[in-house]
């Protein structure tokens, strides 16, 4: 299972809820990687009050006390690495729509593609209505495939600009296919 995530951290992310407009937002999660672990959650850096854990690490410690209390505060949510089978897991994900606030699904690499699938599994057949953020190597020539495929939030990688990033989302006005934001664009003949 990979578990390694940058310790890079982004103090803005992209927000783009599905009915509304792309803007930067604080980052207020810190990506843990669940290495060092002594029984919990170690303490946080760079000003993030909660966290995102192993979607791994949370399966073998979501009964820990601590854990559930701080769950149950809004403080932790998970991230899913990019061979996670999470159809397997179904009934853990299904517990976790009543406490998690935020998922996320790693990009270990630029080129690897599976958390594009990660995300449409979870909004078309795990059925998840919270936000889901695509972090690790999130460069900006994923956005418009992400924010399709149901991201509704991004972590770019830090030497990505946040300016630019945003200008992507109004690069095309026409959609010829339908997705998690809604139907395609109908073109009529009179405006071809």
């Amino acid at each position: 299972m990979t578990t390694v995530i940058s310790s890079q951290f982004n103090p803005q992310i992209i927000r783009f809820p599905k009915d509304g407009k792309p803007a930067l937002a604080a980052n207020e999660w810190q990506v843990w990687n669940g290495e060092q672990d002594e029984g919990g959650i170690p303490d946080l850096e760079h000003g993030a009050h909660k966290v995102l854990v192993p979607f791994h690490w949370w399966i073998t410690h979501h009964k820990n006390a601590d854990i559930i209390e701080r769950a149950n505060k809004g403080e932790i949510g998970v991230w899913f690495a990019a061979d996670e089978d999470i159809l397997k897991h179904a009934d853990v994900i299904e517990a976790g729509k009543k406490i998690w606030p935020l998922v996320a699904a790693h990009f270990p690499i630029f080129r690897d593609g599976r958390s594009f699938s990660t995300a449409a599994l979870l909004r078309d057949r795990l059925g998840w209505q919270g936000e889901i953020r695509a972090i690790g190597d999130v460069l900006i020539d994923q956005l418009l495939q992400g924010a399709r495929v149901g991201f509704d939030s991004f972590e770019l990688r830090p030497d990505q600009s946040l300016e630019v990033a945003l200008n992507q989302f109004d690069l095309f006005t026409v959609t010829t296919q339908n997705s998690w934001r809604g139907k395609r664009s109908l073109l009529n003949a009179e405006s071809a």
